[in-house]
């Protein structure tokens, strides 16, 4: 059981703590040793802005005041550990499990709202949504591969209560949580956490994976989803597939863009993590943990990744077509080079694979968790 305390930060942001444990349960309610000592005057309603791109069909969110964000801190100022009496951080408990806050320097929010209907050239309003952060542990050095399987399984309780607390609020039209790991990614803190972003609108890559979903699941009736048939291919074939477990099965795509692509896919059609029984959780984090260990044994240095989860639109047409699925990705393509976005990609939207799936599937399904540089004869 997951225990779950709220409270707020000295600004007014809201703050979560998420425990396995009764005992951390009982500190995070207690509200002397959780409060925030930092005296942070009151967050306003100022916001950045959403801007129409009429050329493309397309919301931008412009967010000058994340340019002040916090970089790369040492590890004695990093505000996602722990505070102590020489520094007080994003978390004033002095320990925690897992914990989700509302971040400070927002793409999206803190008002909610709802986007024009019909936006045009030069439409602009507020950035409407909310952007939180989760902070996997309390190490500083990390991330979640490193997580304990029931720390792991916290974390997993947490995205699926903050799927279902952010998809009810005014306005929201998609949840998105995601870990960025790696320098190499652009991470501007490396203390183990990821985010979740609940935008207003549903986001470009959403669109079009729910609109070739819903395509197919009606020219079949609503008797079969898309992803429901891939998964099954790729179960039957076997030249794609990495790992099996009781719920939830990964596999690198056929037609994978990136040099290191996979999906991490469950057997049941869900839309959502919070539509995930209590078995299914078990099965993903195990299922999940092996996987990354698998990623960070194919070279001698950790690799790094997005790990994305795509969940179901809020949209009553897309909504029963979607199938709930991780899609982890690396732009690396060697021990000592990286994939970079350049002409064809970044311009054209137009992905050219520098790796085959069948072989980098193989390279994972022989790599050896903990173990790096390692496979299986």
């Amino acid at each position: 059981m997951t225990h779950i305390t709220p409270t707020t930060l000295s600004d007014g942001r809201e703050l979560i703590y998420f425990d396995a444990s009764e005992d951390s349960a009982r500190l995070h309610a207690d509200p002397a040793a959780t409060a925030d000592r930092r005296g942070l005057d009151p967050r306003g309603t100022a916001t950045g802005d959403a801007r129409y791109d009429a050329l493309s069909g397309e919301w931008v969110a412009v967010a000058a005041h994340r340019q002040t964000r916090t970089h790369l801190p040492p590890a004695d100022q990093c505000p996602l550990c722990a505070s102590n009496e020489r520094y007080a951080s994003e978390i004033p408990a002095p320990d925690y499990e897992v914990v989700v806050f509302e971040n400070r320097f927002a793409s999206f929010g803190p008002q909610l709202g709802s986007l024009p209907d019909t936006p045009g050239w030069g439409t602009t309003t507020t950035a409407f949504g909310r952007c939180e952060v989760i902070a996997f542990d309390p190490a500083h050095d990390g991330s979640f591969a490193s997580l304990s399987h029931e720390r792991a399984r916290t974390v997993i309780d947490a995205w699926a209560q903050r799927t279902e607390a952010l998809s009810a609020m005014e306005g929201i039209r998609q949840v998105f949580p995601f870990e960025n790991r790696g320098a190499e990614i652009g991470v501007t803190l490396l203390h183990p956490h990821g985010q979740i972003y609940a935008y207003p609108f549903i986001p470009p890559r959403a669109a079009q994976l729910g609109a070739q979903a819903t395509a197919f699941y009606e020219a079949s009736g609503g008797r079969e989803t898309l992803m429901g048939a891939a998964l099954k291919k790729e179960r039957d074939s076997g030249e794609r597939m990495i790992l099996e477990g009781k719920h939830f099965s990964a596999f690198v795509p056929f037609a994978a863009r990136w040099p290191l692509e996979v999906h991490l896919v469950p057997h049941r059609q869900v839309p959502d993590l919070a539509a995930l029984n209590p078995a299914e959780r078990d099965d993903l984090t195990e299922v999940y943990l092996n996987l990354l260990g698998k990623v960070d044994a194919l070279y001698s240095t950790p690799t790094p990744y997005i790990a994305a989860w795509q969940q179901a639109p809020l949209d009553a047409r897309i909504r029963p077509a979607s199938y709930l699925h991780l899609q982890l990705t690396s732009p690396r393509r060697a021990e000592d080079k990286l994939k970079f976005l350049a002409g064809s990609e970044a311009a054209m939207g137009a992905f050219i694979n520098d790796t085959t799936p069948e072989q980098v599937a193989d390279r994972l399904r022989n790599a050896v968790p903990g173990t790096p540089g390692k496979a299986t004869s």
